[in-house]
């Protein structure tokens, strides 16, 4: 057996790194950026008001007060947009909105409601400082300036910015296509009546659903039957369509191994990492296409695609965080694991409050059936591979899912 991180290593190997592309904002939500931008214009690109109200000098208003106003005439309206903004002469006021330019001349805002709100002349009932209620040019960003930086996963406030100061594109790794397959005479495809022995296919749900939220484009092969030629000709058909290949069932032991019959022989590697669940593992290459196999039963393939195919592709894809986050728990009951395998139980945490760690208990046992104890999971409990007893109220490692 070769453990968890020679495994990680070897999958992060096949999956390799995505190419750049210039993608449309509307197409960059949740990539990742792979070069730093700079704005091609300042944010703002000029002084504007930040509220509704009077465009003035302070100094003409400077003895306003509610019992002594300051009463100037109304030189012109500068509504938001307005591109021919006139000059503001000493001893005037200039109407204007939010976002509207400051005019030439004018150093502050006075906010509406500290006025009576008039067109031709203006009551003003409070005095003002210089800048006032004044958006300065650039002050949130200059011109030229790195506006994101590479790596930034760009989410509604980046493409925001990136929108703000000009820019329509961004250059961002291009998440792969990936063709799913899952194998198994056994498996059917619901609302198909079942037989005796025959079960619902379920592993190509949820490998399209984790590759899914990673940004993939997904392609499905479901319930390919144990048989090499008939993989073979359902799967190289679409090799020339996908960057990578993502295989459930048909990887141990046993005499219907179809996944590794059919691909040992083409540069696939097939081996036991030292883990429970998802011992029998694979990858390589098919006709130059990166390969990644999985076991056939359902936590096993969700376990492997959290321990290996999920951290592959999102370092595939820019993103410096390519782990669950780690925190440490206090086990709510005693649990056992196999000597010398690492071991992901499911489980439930809860963080308590004012403490550092949380209480984390198992859900369900640990076989790799009990699909329905990971559905009321949040958590994998990891108990390393010298471990095998873990006491009640023993500190161990857990991984929020």
């Amino acid at each position: 057996m070769i453990s968890v991180e020679e495994h990680k290593a070897r999958v992060r190997e096949v999956v390799g790194d995505r190419p750049v592309a210039k993608r449309v904002l509307s197409e960059c939500a949740g990539l990742v950026l792979a070069e730093d931008v700079t704005a091609h214009v300042s944010l703002p690109p000029f002084d504007n008001s930040a509220m509704d109200g009077y465009a003035v000098r302070a100094a003409d208003v400077a003895q306003a007060g509610r019992d002594t106003p300051v009463e100037l005439p109304v030189g012109a309206d500068i509504p938001a947009g307005r591109t021919d903004v006139p000059a503001l002469a000493p001893g005037t006021a200039h109407r204007i909105m939010t976002g509207a330019p400051m005019p030439p001349g004018a150093d502050s805002v006075v906010m509406v409601e500290h006025t009576d709100g008039g067109v031709d002349r203006v009551r003003i009932f409070a005095a003002v400082t210089k800048g006032l209620h004044v958006r300065r040019m650039g002050e949130d960003v200059a011109e030229d300036t790195i506006a994101l930086r590479a790596g930034t996963v760009l989410g509604p406030a980046q493409l925001g910015l990136a929108s703000a100061v000009g820019l329509d594109r961004l250059p961002v790794f291009e998440p792969p296509t990936v063709l799913v397959v899952s194998t198994g005479t056994e498996l059917v495809l619901p609302p198909e009546p079942l037989r005796h022995g025959q079960i619902y296919e379920s592993n190509s749900v949820m490998l399209e659903a984790g590759l899914s939220a990673l940004g993939c484009r997904v392609r499905t092969v479901r319930s390919v039957a144990d048989d090499v030629a008939r993989f073979r000709a359902a799967v190289e058909p679409e090799l020339a369509e996908v960057d990578l290949v993502v295989t459930s069932g048909g990887v141990s032991a046993g005499a219907y191994e179809v996944v590794k019959d059919a691909l040992a022989e083409v540069g696939v590697e097939f081996g036991k990492v030292a883990m429970q669940p998802g011992g029998p593992q694979g990858c390589g290459w098919w006709n130059g296409v990166p390969v990644v196999t999985l076991p056939g039963n359902p936590v096993s393939v969700l376990v492997s695609f959290e321990v290996f195919v999920r951290p592959a592709l999102l370092a595939a894809l820019g993103h410096a965080n390519t782990e669950r986050q780690r925190v440490r728990a206090r086990l709510a009951e005693t649990l056992t694991s196999p000597k010398g395998k690492r071991q992901f139980r499911r489980g439930y945490y809860t963080p308590q409050e004012g403490q550092v760690t949380g209480i984390v208990g198992p859900k369900g046992g640990p076989g790799s059936h009990l699909l329905a104890s990971f559905a009321q999971a949040n958590c994998l409990i990891e108990l390393g591979e010298e471990v095998t007893e873990a006491k009640k109220d023993s500190i161990v490692d857990v991984l929020l899912l």
